[in-house]
């Protein structure tokens, strides 16, 4: 094996008081981390461009060197949950999420409380809906799903899920249909179609005993679903048959496969209570040994592999630079105490660096750049693995679609 690319999963941050200053990077303890820096070089990358505040599936997209308009997270997400998809099937990434009775959102994602067992019973009932088409609503993690609806639709309309708009960063307050993007007669078709089901799906959500229950628990109830990414073809996306990749959500899963690497993945821990971050602690931790044993397993036999840490990502969006400090630490002693001792003898690299930057004061993604570690196996100078340091770094600023032309993974 030649090189090993890790993503920490929005990774970047800024300065947060309750870390005295210092971003959940700065602040963590890796010494294993900052062991590959003292032997690599640092730099800062713009995962899509400068300004652009991307989501998951853009910056991947863009980072293994492909365009934005080949790929859908709609797409990626549904065939990476193991759904068969035709040409002209319409895929979306779902989010259950909370509406108050005067039609505002209150939470994006239920929060964080909804089991697994409520999810796959609310997804049942929600099959049940009567359309003029089939359609498949899978539930997929926590208060992640996909639904596809099958025939000859079009993409080109907008969500009813707003948050990820380029230049908003404040969480979506009113409910909203998906609207249409053109004239097109099919295009005004999907859209009514679409709007129709998620009327019906609010009627369903809204009057299902689950809910009534929840709220009579004082839980927030899972009564509507918000819906973004639109994809009706098999993204055209750059192939990578000489990489082999640990991936466990839907939306990397979908996202190796086809792109031609050889993934491996395990079955994510359920959520059984409402402790969603011992879940995803529990999650973490199965990551990180998983990770380690398809290392070990291929390392001899692919030249490349992709690794994606999704957990770092959440305690950004819910305002945790603690438990974001906590899970950066818990990575560090355990993969990359691994790859420490893995790597330099093997002579095999290392770049780490995240999708996009998740500041926990804004609670979402930013423009910010992510910081890049590449461990080269160089003379050992003294250097830490953080923001403030990879802006000084050797690799400079660079656009995601540079990175591996930089660190010569295109070879």
């Amino acid at each position: 094996m030649k090189g090993i690319f890790v993503i920490l999963d929005g990774l970047g941050g800024l300065p947060n008081k309750k870390l005295d200053g210092k971003t959940p990077l700065e602040a963590a303890s890796i010494p294993n981390l900052n062991f590959l820096a003292t032997r690599g070089e640092l730099g800062l990358m713009y995962p899509v461009k400068p300004g652009f505040i991307p989501e998951s599936d853009e910056s991947i997209v863009s980072i293994f060197g492909n365009k934005l308009i080949n790929s859908s997270r709609g797409q990626l997400e549904a065939r990476g949950a193991g759904l068969e998809l035709k040409r002209g099937d319409l895929a979306l990434r779902v989010n259950f999420s909370t509406v108050d009775t005067g039609g505002n959102i209150k939470d994006r994602r239920t929060g964080r409380t909804l089991t697994s067992a409520e999810a796959e019973s609310l997804a049942e009932a929600l099959n049940e809906i009567k359309l003029p088409c089939k359609f498949d609503f899978v539930s997929t993690i926590q208060h992640r799903a996909v639904v596809v609806f099958r025939g000859g639709f079009s993409d080109n309309f907008s969500g009813n899920d707003k948050t990820y708009i380029q230049g908003r960063s404040e969480e979506p307050d009113k409910i909203s249909l998906c609207r249409a993007s053109d004239d097109d007669e099919n295009t005004i078709y999907t859209v009514n179609l679409v709007n129709e089901f998620l009327r019906k799906a609010y009627d369903v959500l809204k009057k299902h005993p689950l809910n009534k229950l929840r709220k009579e628990k004082g839980l927030l109830p899972a009564n509507y679903l918000l819906i973004r990414n639109p994809g009706i073809e098999k993204p055209k996306l750059k192939q990578y048959p000489k990489w082999v990749s640990a991936n466990y959500m839907p939306l990397e899963i979908g996202f190796s496969n086809i792109c031609g690497m050889k993934n491996f993945s395990f079955s994510y821990p359920k959520l059984k209570g409402l402790d969603s971050y011992k879940n995803l602690y529990n999650g973490l931790r199965k990551a990180c040994k998983f990770s380690i044993k398809v290392l070990k397993r291929n390392y001899k036999k692919a030249d490349y592999a992709y690794i994606h840490l999704k957990e770092t990502d959440l305690p950004g969006h819910d305002n945790k630079p603690l438990v974001k400090k906590e899970m950066i630490e818990h990575i560090d002693r355990t993969f990359f105490a691994f790859l420490r001792r893995f790597c330099p003898p093997n002579k095999i690299q290392v770049v780490v660096t995240g999708d996009h930057s998740t500041p926990c004061k804004l609670k979402n993604h930013s423009a910010d750049p992510v910081p890049v570690l590449w461990y080269n196996l160089g003379v050992p100078r003294e250097k830490k693995f953080n923001e403030e340091e990879c802006q000084k770094g050797s690799l400079g600023k660079f656009m995601g679609s540079e990175l591996f032309k930089k660190v010569g993974f295109d070879k």
